[in-house]
């Protein structure tokens, strides 16, 4: 059962970061609120950060990969190598850019907003925005699939929503606080 239809480029800082990219994963299952896309390139660079920055076990790094293409296939996009040349975001992002042309996704998430400067990223009608902003504009859409979504979260983990919430405030304080506050915890 689809819901929505909205391509969303998740680049590999935000992937790599386990506790958003679970919660952005999680709303990109059936029913979905968007569709997310990426590539190998981008894959890879999340592999990279996993093992050599975050010091994630080889198997846990090779079975994130694994879960990703086996639950998102139609997530991963190719053909978009020719668009990189035309790219004029920071050049260690620019096939990120590509990705987000080749497959018209109209979004790009990523913690490094400096790296696609509006400017360029206007030229292809697309944005880039922090992961905590999308979660927000989403959870104000609709913020009862948002808390059940979450609440499958905590449950598969055996934690609380509000202790969740207080851990991801780490990296999603404004989106953390905002559902704290509307749950009446803050």
């Amino acid at each position: 059962m689809q819901r929505a239809d909205f391509k969303v480029v998740i680049d590999a800082c935000v992937l790599a970061n386990a506790r958003v990219c679970d919660v952005l994963l999680t709303l990109a299952e059936s029913p979905r609120l968007y569709l997310p896309r990426w590539s190998e390139d981008i894959l890879e660079e999340t592999r990279r950060t996993h093992l050599d920055r975050l010091n994630w076990p080889e198997d846990i790094a090779e079975r994130f990969q694994t879960t990703l293409r086996s639950v998102f296939p139609e997530a991963m996009v190719s053909g978009h190598d020719h668009l990189i040349e035309h790219c004029f975001n920071d050049p260690k992002d620019r096939h990120v850019l590509a990705c987000a042309i080749h497959s018209k996704s109209e979004l790009i998430l990523t913690f490094n907003q400096r790296d696609f400067p509006k400017e360029v990223l206007s030229a292809w009608q697309i944005e880039a925005l922090h992961p905590q902003d999308y979660l927000l504009a989403l959870y104000s859409m609709d913020p009862s699939i948002i808390i059940h979504r979450l609440n499958g979260i905590c449950r598969k983990r055996e934690t609380e929503l509000e202790d969740y919430l207080l851990r991801l405030g780490s990296w999603l304080p404004a989106f953390s606080q905002t559902l704290l506050s509307d749950i009446g915890s803050a």
